[in-house]
């Protein structure tokens, strides 16, 4: 077997496969792509009621889980993580359109296993922008807590040290 030389990117070497010379093993990046494509399923019906024929963000969510199954490949979820932005910028509605982002994250999670925390982020977002403005920050501190008791236990530390190693990118968002 070729040995493998070790990560030197700026990207986080928790989250580059091994076979890249980074730290995480495969069944840890299933499992982060399956919980992100949980955080993403949880607010599509919020992108569903508006764009009831966009099938996009529902069927990278389905990638998702199926590259966590072992079921569809990488080139498989980039396509569909490529299929969800577009409907997100093709849409007017801004709850709609952090929903397809979220939906797009999660599938790219198979790509790059940093997109993590974009499903969730842009989940909150979404729930934030949903609710009435006295209500915003609350609903999504209680969206993060869902997102949280979801966690797998087996990737709960790394998650959720990343939330705070990215905390200023992702405006505190998990800070719940």
């Amino acid at each position: 077997m070729a040995r493998v030389s070790p990560y030197t990117g700026r990207r986080d070497a928790r989250f580059v496969a091994i076979h890249r010379g980074g730290l995480l093993d495969e069944a840890t990046h299933r499992l982060l792509a399956a919980w992100a494509a949980d955080c993403a399923e949880h607010v599509l019906p919020l992108f569903a009621v508006k764009y009831p024929d966009d099938d996009r963000p529902a069927a990278a969510i389905e990638t998702a889980r199926a590259w966590s199954r072992g079921e569809a490949g990488v080139t498989d979820a980039r396509e569909a993580a490529f299929a969800a932005h577009a409907a997100a910028r093709g849409v007017t509605d801004p709850v709609a359109r952090e929903v397809a982002r979220a939906c797009g994250h999660a599938a790219a999670t198979a790509h790059m296993a940093d997109h993590e925390l974009g499903a969730p982020f842009y989940a909150i977002r979404a729930v934030r922008l949903a609710s009435p403005a006295t209500e915003a920050q609350a609903a999504g501190e209680r969206e993060c807590r869902w997102q949280r008791n979801r966690l797998p236990d087996l990737i709960r530390e790394l998650v959720l040290s990343d939330q705070e190693l990215r905390r200023a990118k992702f405006q505190a968002a998990f800070d719940c």
